[in-house]
């Protein structure tokens, strides 16, 4: 303690007088301590939302479509050719799905037929999730269905439905989409792609493990496959990925200036407490004067009081906010603990630095004036 008394005279000089007024020094961290916990706890409010629009969309912007271009000149299939250069273009953990469409007449049961789109794909597993009954692999007969169709029909596994005059069994009706992407099995029929005579694919699905993988894969294969000519056509949701991060990006900054509210609030509160207490302590200040304290050593000591209710008050709402953190993960996402994903830790982290460096601007000014008293004037009051 003595090594620390000599080395930092004036931080405990400040701690001194910081306890001489306890209740005054305590409302006045206490104004730090809101602000700190309004700031953190709505910026990690935001980032909470995001993650959970996140988890209910899926994977928004993950997956790329490639089909042949609408251009004078471009192929009216995709070729063997073109799906062996996407898949070189890929990363190692993407799933590529080639499929063929074709329209042709439908019939459930005994009710009458209607024209609708058939899609081939031979590996759906890559691309739906079974709601009823299994998706074969390899898949080689069958159909599946979506899930608005079943409903509408009351289709299940084992009924059978008729495309283009050939009775197929259904072996599985598909599970609603999770999130953005280019198929959507609400009213799929998915057949093998045995079922279809054409040779080429009218589309080729790309599954990447996120939007950046697959804006990157997507400039790839533009920059491939339409070198000459446009040849095909890619489409990536890189850009509503974006949008949503740039919508989401905007509302935590909106939600942080609500909570510096508070901590301008809690800085006029500490300026005051300065004020009074270098008024309050005016014949101290210049007996410090009086006896070979210096300018820059007031000024140390008013600015080391500031400085300590704003880290005491950053604390003790450092410690709220995480509190506050697993209580809105709780109650939103289901999960306390998510409150310890580093996202959360940079609002933390911001708050208190806010909180201290808002403690330091509001004793500045007061620091400033106990400074420059004169010595005769503060013992003469």
């Amino acid at each position: 303690m003595g090594w620390l008394r000599r080395r930092f005279p004036a931080l405990l000089m400040a701690r001194r007088n910081i306890g001489r007024t306890k209740v005054r020094s305590v409302l006045a961290a206490l104004g730090i301590v809101i602000g700190v916990i309004a700031i953190a706890s709505l910026g990690m409010f935001g980032l909470t939302l995001r993650y959970q629009l996140t988890e209910n969309l899926g994977s928004i912007g993950n997956q790329v479509m490639v089909q042949p271009a609408n251009s004078e000149g471009a192929p009216e299939l995709l070729s063997e050719r073109d799906l062996r250069q996407i898949e070189s273009l890929t990363s190692a953990e993407a799933t590529v799905a080639p499929t063929k469409s074709r329209f042709t007449r439908v019939s459930y049961g005994r009710g009458p037929p209607e024209t609708r789109m058939v899609t081939g794909i031979d590996r759906p597993r890559q691309l739906f999730e079974a709601r009823e009954g299994t998706i074969p692999e390899p898949y080689r007969s069958g159909a599946l269905v979506g899930p608005e169709l079943a409903d509408q029909y009351d289709l299940s596994p084992g009924d059978t439905i008729t495309v283009n005059g050939s009775t197929e069994r259904i072996a599985a009706v598909l599970s609603p989409s999770q999130g953005f992407g280019f198929t959507n099995p609400s009213d799929q029929i998915v057949l093998p792609t045995r079922s279809f005579d054409q040779r080429g694919y009218n589309a080729i699905t790309i599954t990447e493990t996120d939007s950046t993988a697959a804006n990157a894969t997507a400039m790839a294969v533009r920059s491939r496959l339409n070198d000459r000519r446009e040849r095909v056509s890619v489409q990536d949701f890189s850009s509503v990925a974006d949008q949503i991060g740039q919508t989401f990006q905007a509302l935590n900054l909106f939600l942080i200036g609500i909570g510096s509210i508070s901590l301008l609030v809690a800085g006029v509160s500490i300026l005051n407490v300065m004020l009074m207490s270098t008024v309050e302590r005016r014949q101290e200040i210049g007996v410090l004067r009086a006896v070979g304290f210096q300018k820059r050593d007031v000024l140390k000591i008013m600015l080391s009081e500031a400085v300590l209710l704003g880290v005491m008050g950053g604390l003790a709402g450092v410690g709220f906010s995480v509190l506050a953190g697993m209580v809105i993960n709780h109650f939103i996402v289901g999960d306390a603990l998510l409150a310890f994903r580093p996202g959360n830790f940079l609002y933390i982290g911001l708050a208190f630095a806010f909180g201290v460096g808002t403690s330091l601007l509001s004793g500045l000014y007061p620091a400033w004036k106990a400074a420059n008293e004169r010595p005769v004037e503060a013992l003469r009051s």
